[in-house]
């Protein structure tokens, strides 16, 4: 499941790297929506958002680009958005506009379970998955409440701290996920610290699928044109699902 900035570097761009990952084996996308004040994104997610914003950045740019894929590709997209988006636009006409435009959910990082009850009754009604993230300090009584609130699928945190690149994972990260299955009917997707082949095989075993941000928004920041990083993300997803394909 990549991550991409919508935006970072434009959003046509943001549009062709979600089809390029569509092509190469993607099974959803994440489309972060920039914002002034991200939650728990780590600094070159961080980045990737101030350079959306300083380019002119707007959140219809994000439902406007959703309406043309939707069109155009088959893997699902979620948006990861700030619940203060979320507020400001009004629960119901974000779930409304996101779904006119052919999202099929929203993970919201900053949404306390203790306030999810609104949101998620709406997007039940409204056949929208509502994605919530369990963390591994998160206490297991109410990791159960944020499953029972959630749907679609669980976004489960793999480290502590900001996302980013790790060369190691948790040693009961795989423990953590399995006590969390025998509690939910969710799907259980893990993120955050995921650098590449290496630790996609540490996890594939224990994971119903992957996020991976910024190992991906790297590689479009490095690349050095839209050529260059479409070839360099698709090259990278393409690698990811030959090693979580042969686990």
């Amino acid at each position: 499941m990549p991550f991409f900035t919508a935006g970072d570097p434009d959003i046509k761009t943001t549009s062709d790297l979600v089809r390029a990952a569509s092509e190469s084996g993607a099974n959803l996308c994440e489309i972060g929506v920039p914002y002034s004040d991200p939650i728990a994104d780590g600094p070159v997610i961080q980045a990737s958002y101030q350079r959306a914003l300083d380019a002119g950045f707007k959140l219809q740019d994000v439902f406007d680009m959703g309406k043309v894929l939707d069109q155009e590709v088959q893997t699902p997209l979620v948006t990861m958005v700030s619940y203060s988006i979320v507020y400001r636009v009004g629960l119901l006409e974000y779930v409304k506009r996101a779904k006119a435009s052919g999202y099929a959910g929203a993970i919201v990082p900053d949404l306390l379970v203790e306030e999810a009850k609104e949101f998620a009754a709406i997007c039940r009604d409204e056949d929208f998955s509502l994605i919530q993230l369990v963390t591994p300090t998160t206490p297991q009584s109410r990791q159960v409440e944020i499953a029972e609130s959630s749907s679609g699928f669980l976004y489960y945190v793999s480290v502590t701290g900001i996302t980013g690149e790790r060369k190691s994972l948790p040693e009961n990260l795989a423990e953590s996920v399995t006590w969390l299955r025998s509690q939910t009917d969710l799907p259980i997707c893990i993120g955050f610290g995921i650098s590449g082949v290496d630790t996609a095989k540490q996890l594939a075993p224990v994971a119903d699928g992957l996020i991976v941000g910024s190992a991906i928004i790297r590689r479009v920041f490095e690349a050095g044109g839209r050529d260059q990083a479409i070839q360099s993300v698709s090259t990278f997803i393409q690698e990811l699902r030959q090693a979580m394909d042969q686990v």
